[in-house]
This record gives structure tokens, sequence and C-alpha cells, in this order.
């Protein structure tokens, strides 16, 4: 946790343009072209930098789940797989490395970035020993995050096999890419969500509620239509024979529609 006073410059001006300044104004721009799809988890009790950092992450089509304690941030690990953790170490009911410790003996890998003012060679030591994948610095620009999620999340694969080869059709989770029928397919950040998800158990049914997890951060509306929204898009762009429809059970990728 860190005093609004102690922090007039948490987050630098950004070369995409934004800026924060605590109980200053920010302009929020969105497109930052950022490989979207991303369930994010940010811990951070600064109401300033925890709101530039979330407008600025969701502007990359990530969905961005705001936990102000560690508390609440369990409560959010028990329930979500996250695509990455934004992690500050001060917050208001404890360390921030307790809970990274905690996670990773739980054995969640998904990686985290560390975001805090602690600048000591020994605190950056102990962050990446205690299970971070990478460790930013208060204050810093947030094209520098921007590039950092981008970097961590390219190297980082949850599965075992990164790269899934189906009947034509090509994804590639680290680096976000999709080929069909050897031309590469151009995905929306909501559009690789729903793939990521189906890709994640090929062959297998995902409820549509599995794929609405991965859509939606807390907080936000969800129509009764928008996995069946999303999946008739990806038919359209990927081929209407790759997606089955299990009607009241869900989807599958492979098989026929």
């Amino acid at each position: 946790m860190t005093p609004l006073a102690a922090n007039s410059h948490l987050c630098n001006e950004s070369t995409s343009g934004r800026s924060v300044r605590p109980g200053g104004s920010y302009k929020v721009s969105r497109g930052w072209q950022g490989e979207g799809g991303l369930r994010v988890l940010l811990v951070e009790d600064d109401v300033t930098l925890g709101e530039a950092v979330r407008d600025h992450v969701a502007g990359g089509d990530h969905a961005v789940d705001w936990m102000k304690t560690i508390d609440s941030a369990r409560s959010a690990l028990d329930t979500i797989a996250y695509g990455l953790i934004l992690l500050d170490l001060r917050l208001p009911d404890g360390s921030g490395i307790g809970l990274l410790k905690d996670l990773r003996a739980r054995g969640i890998t998904s990686p985290v970035i560390i975001l805090t003012a602690h600048d000591q060679i020994s605190d950056r030591i102990e962050g990446l020993n205690s299970g971070a994948d990478d460790y930013l610095v208060k204050p810093f620009n947030l094209g520098e995050l921007t590039a950092r999620i981008l970097a961590v999340t390219r190297r980082y694969s949850g599965r075992p096999v990164s790269v899934l080869r189906l009947d034509g059709l090509e994804v590639n989770a680290a680096e976000r890419r999709v080929v069909a029928d050897g031309e590469a397919v151009s995905l929306s950040g909501r559009e690789w969500a729903v793939l990521d998800v189906l890709a994640g158990r090929p062959g297998a049914v995902v409820s549509k509620a599995q794929i609405e997890e991965a859509l939606y951060s807390f907080g936000s509306e969800i129509e009764s239509n928008t996995v069946e929204v999303y999946v008739s898009r990806l038919r359209k762009k990927l081929g209407r024979d790759r997606i089955a429809t299990l009607r009241g059970v869900g989807y599958r990728l492979g098989g026929e529609a």
C-alpha cells in the first residue's frame, strides 16, 4: 500500500499517450494493439494507479478483475483461472509475497508481474524467487507495462503443448496466432478468448459458463446470447464444421457443428 503523497508519479506518461497522476486526470484510449483475450487479475489498493492500469490493460481487449485486498484476490483465484496476475506487494491486509507463495504452493501457474514501489535488489530477488515472472518498479511507463505483459504471455503457456494442430487448424497459444487451411486468421480479443478455451480442451465439451468466465470480468453484464455470437463469428472465420454445438451441454472444437 502506497500513500498518494509518496506516489506523485506512480505512472509516467506512456508511449501510447496515457498518463496518470494521483488526484489528477488521465486519458484512456482503446487499442494499444496488445494480444487481447486474457482474463487478468489486478491486485492493487491505490485507487488512482489501479484505475489507470485497469483501463490501460482493458484497452488491449483484456477482461480485468480489480481487487484491492489479499482476501478478495484469494476469493477471485478460487473462482477463476487467470491468464495473468498483476500484483502489488504492500496491501491493506498483508503482503503480496505471501499471496504469491500461496498460489504457487496451490499449483496455480498463472504468470505474475509484480508492480511495486519496492526497488531494492533484495526485494526483486525475493519476488522472483517466490514465483513471480517479472518485476516492474513504480513509477513505471504504461508502454513498458504493455511490453512486459506481451513478453510474459508470449513465453508462457499453461498447456503441455502450446501449438494445437487439428484438421487443418493451427492454434499457437504462446504466440496467439491462428492459421486455418494455411491462411492466417485475424481474431478480436474476445474471439481469441473463446477459441483459447476450446483449444485448451480439444475434442472435449466446454460449457457455456466456462466460456463466459473467459469473456467477462466481475461486474460485467452478461447477455444471454453473447457466447453464441462469438462462436458464430469464429465459425465464419475458421469454418463452420470446426466447432460443434451440443445443445444444452456446450461446445467442442473438432467435429461437425
